[in-house]
């Protein structure tokens, strides 16, 4: 129990804990359901006592006091997933935002891209040797924590110990505040009639016995709801939801027949409800690591039948998919998708899924398009592309050219919007037929 008197030594309070940040300094703050908002708070307390401070993160959930109007001269983000707590700041030019995989986020703080002077996390209180665990979120924390100048932590009380490549110990960090917060949860609710249709296509592809990783809404747990009869299914995801905490308690999920991991749901965070983060706390069916582990496409390969089921803002005919921007307008980030959607095409029988409703704003607005918008970004190119799912069935792209792709895309696109895009490919086809190609 030596740690026990060093970790005493280093409990301080949060105005002191957040002294350390200076000016032009690079910080780390940990995401998700792991926001240490004790922290910034203390921290924009400091606003006129700091310049250029360089906040980088993943999603960050909650009222973000960093990323206010007239916060930029002191605290500028560069958000590496952007979401609803800094989304204002990174659209109206208050903030940056990094477009990169979320398997890659790790070796910018290792290799230095981003040297980091200070990163805050949120941990579990330690256990009897002096480990604390990363908890509900692993992501890129450990390896800011393992690579920051100074380390300091936010120790809750509530943050369940969660096990795997997740812990840090007291030694490694340089001040501790203690709190006895309620984590921030996630309720998707119930899934829309349209979330449910999808799913029911989605559920056809998926077969006893395959892995699947799901994201975030109401298509994932759609999904969990359409395969009760299914059996022995694994997990390998990003994200344990509370749809995969009911599957297991259903026996739907035994991950008893992964070729990666057999008998472990592999993750690397946690959102939900707080049922689920009870669930989870010392629990041995979940390994959280770090998401240069989890969304490596090569370690995502490794599990045979793997079913990646991912979402997408708007494609056009051609299958490029748009899941960061609503045209030149940062709205999320790359995250996981690319990574998932590669490792399940390179997987022994795997599935590479996207998902999406067919249209947006009351089946005003169609989401399969005949080009993306002006400076919308390709995420994931056609030639990733394997399946697209919306409420009116399945389109298989893999090995088709262009004018099939289109097709089959026009046939699971709303029939409002059909007849436009038919017509788009039949004068494109004409347009190209009589231009004067060179012999």
């Amino acid at each position: 129990m030596n740690w026990l008197s060093t970790y005493k030594q280093k409990v301080v309070s949060r105005e002191e804990a957040v002294s350390v940040v200076r000016s032009g300094d690079r910080i780390y703050i940990s995401g998700n359901a792991a926001t240490p908002l004790l922290l910034m708070n203390a921290l924009a307390a400091r606003k006129e006592e700091l310049y250029d401070v360089e906040v980088n993160h993943v999603l960050l959930l909650g009222d973000d006091p960093l990323a206010k109007p007239g916060m930029e001269r002191h605290f500028r983000h560069n958000s590496l997933f952007v979401g609803p707590a800094d989304r204002e700041a990174i659209v109206n030019g208050r903030s940056e935002y990094v477009p990169i995989h979320l398997s890659e986020i790790p070796s910018l703080f290792i290799d230095k891209i981003i040297p980091l002077d200070v990163a805050f996390i949120q941990v579990s209180p330690p256990d009897e040797h002096g480990f604390m665990s990363y908890g509900v979120e692993c992501v890129a924390s450990k390896a800011a924590a393992e690579h920051a100048a100074i380390v300091i932590a936010q120790v809750n009380e509530k943050m369940p110990r969660t096990l795997g490549d997740v812990f840090i110990h007291v030694n490694q960090v340089h001040r501790i505040v203690e709190c006895s917060q309620p984590l921030l949860t996630l309720d998707a609710g119930e899934p829309t009639e349209i979330e449910r249709k999808i799913a029911s296509h989605i559920a056809n592809l998926i077969q006893d016995g395959d892995t699947i990783q799901l994201g975030i809404g109401g298509i994932p747990d759609a999904v969990i709801a359409q395969v009760e009869n299914r059996r022995n299914l694994g997990i390998h995801t990003e994200m344990v939801s509370d749809g995969i905490m009911k599957a297991l308690e259903k026996g739907i999920v035994t991950n008893k027949l992964k070729t990666l991991h057999a008998g472990k749901v592999i993750a690397t965070f946690v959102l939900g409800t707080e049922n689920l983060y009870n669930y989870v706390d010392n629990n041995p069916l979940f390994e959280l690591h770090p998401c240069n582990y989890t969304n490596n496409p090569f370690i995502v390969a490794q599990n045979d039948r793997m079913v990646a089921i991912n979402s997408a803002i708007e494609l056009d005919i051609t299958g490029q998919i748009c899941s960061d921007s609503i045209g030149s307008k940062i709205y999320s980030g790359f995250g996981g998708q690319v990574d998932f959607i590669r490792g399940a095409a390179y997987s022994k029988g795997g599935k590479p899924i996207i998902a999406l409703p067919s249209t947006t704003k009351n089946n005003t607005v169609s989401r399969i398009v005949p080009r993306l918008k002006p400076g919308a970004g390709v995420v994931t190119t056609r030639a990733d592309v394997h399946y697209v799912v919306t409420e009116f069935g399945v389109a298989s792209l893999h090995g088709k050219n262009l004018a099939q792709r289109a097709e089959a895309l026009i046939a699971i696109a709303h029939p409002n919007f059909r007849t436009e895009l038919e017509e788009y490919v039949r004068t494109t086809k004409k347009s190209v037929s009589h231009s004067n190609v060179p012999a």
